[in-house]
């Protein structure tokens, strides 16, 4: 008899995911039924116009925001159903998020920045961070501040900080938004390049039908549906 075949459990599942916030006419539906799988090592792009639900989406499987109904499980652990400390031990060991504002922090200089998610996780490993520094282009600007730094370094100080506590799942909106075509894509090569090694599961929202396009699939979403 030929054994069974073993099915392997997606990184990230999400079902029937849906939110409203209160609005001045009454509940507003920003995500309405939304389902998707993310495995180990793939990445997926997520796109929509404005409104359509895609950072509320990121914000939902970060574990920031909790969902009316639906559930996310990352590795198997239903985000919903965990008090806020253990979500916020989920971020800080499996998951690494990239906003498009950077949010780093600015009392650190960058090689700390770059550091500070791995030290709280008690992940920190100095030659992995050199190492990212190094191909980051910031060999030369550790010892600098947010505010000496321009928006791409500012960017890659934040990738660098998502990607050197070695995360299960990586979350990003928008990470090269705020920047000019060509900075975007010397870090959007660079970013891909890090979290393919990582061997990360990758969800970014992105309006940018070409970034869409670099990454494993794609799923866009339309009034809170999966279009």
């Amino acid at each position: 008899m030929r054994p069974a075949m073993q099915m392997t459990a997606p990184l990230l599942s999400v079902r029937d995911l849906t939110k409203t916030y209160p609005g001045a006419d009454g509940p507003a539906r920003v995500l309405e039924g939304v389902s998707l799988d993310l495995a180990a090592g793939e990445s997926l792009a997520l796109t929509g116009e404005s409104g359509s639900g895609k950072s509320t989406l990121l914000h939902l499987v970060a574990g920031l925001e909790v969902a009316d109904r639906g559930t996310v499980e990352v590795e198997g652990q239903d985000i919903a159903r965990l008090p806020e400390p253990a979500r916020a031990a989920l971020r800080r060991d499996r998951l690494a998020v990239v906003f498009q504002q950077f949010n780093l922090i600015p009392s650190l200089d960058a090689a700390a920045n770059i550091a500070f998610q791995a030290r709280l996780a008690g992940r920190h490993d100095p030659a992995w961070c050199a190492d990212l520094a190094g191909r980051l282009g910031l060999a030369a600007h550790l010892g600098k501040y947010p505010e000496e730094l321009s928006g791409g370094q500012q960017q890659r100080v934040a990738i660098g900080r998502a990607l050197a506590a070695r995360p299960r799942l990586v979350l990003a909106d928008e990470p090269t938004g705020n920047l000019d075509e060509a900075t975007a894509d010397a870090v959007m090569d660079l970013f891909l390049a890090l979290v393919a090694e990582t061997g990360a599961g990758l969800l970014m929202v992105t309006h940018s039908p070409r970034v869409a396009g670099r990454l494993s699939r794609h799923l866009h979403l339309s009034r809170g549906r999966v279009a």
